[in-house]
């Protein structure tokens, strides 16, 4: 039977409830403890972390590696053990999205980014060097384009 949500973002989502992902410390800033990943469309890049507590948070999430090839997630292994995480790439990873009127001004948390494994999330401290708290999202989409523009030119 189908979870559920009346939100406040969404209006009425119905979630299965195998998907909600149970975080056991918690989120940075947010009381919630049980969310669900929720996509607008079937391969959308960005996602919404939906709590199931509370109708009115949603956080934009997404994947990383999506904007940033050289994006390295590490954690000594003492922590993987304290949290019960798996090896690192048998988790997914996400990074919170902050928007902004301009595509310029979105950026992504790298500095703390999610790991879920196993209906359990984790918001954890990135001990990559230079993971930064506020990288912009498409600082290398742009980069991208402006060489590919400087070549056919």
């Amino acid at each position: 039977m189908p979870l559920t949500i009346d939100s406040t973002r969404f209006g009425t989502i119905e979630i299965d409830p195998d998907s909600v992902v149970e975080f056991p410390h918690g989120l940075i800033g947010f009381e919630s403890r049980r969310f669900a990943l929720v996509a607008r469309e079937a391969d959308a890049e960005f996602l919404w972390l939906h709590s199931v507590e509370d109708p009115a948070l949603a956080i934009p999430v997404t994947d990383p590696r999506r904007f940033f090839s050289s994006f390295t997630l590490e954690l000594d292994d003492e922590e993987l053990e304290r949290l019960g995480l798996p090896r690192l790439p048998a988790t997914d990873i996400y990074v919170t999205v902050r928007a902004s009127d301009q595509l310029e001004g979105f950026t992504a948390n790298l500095r703390a980014p999610i790991v879920i494994a196993g209906g359990r999330g984790h918001q954890v401290i990135n001990q990559a060097a230079g993971a930064p708290l506020r990288a912009p999202l498409f600082g290398e989409l742009a980069a991208e384009a402006a060489n590919a523009a400087e070549r056919a030119a």
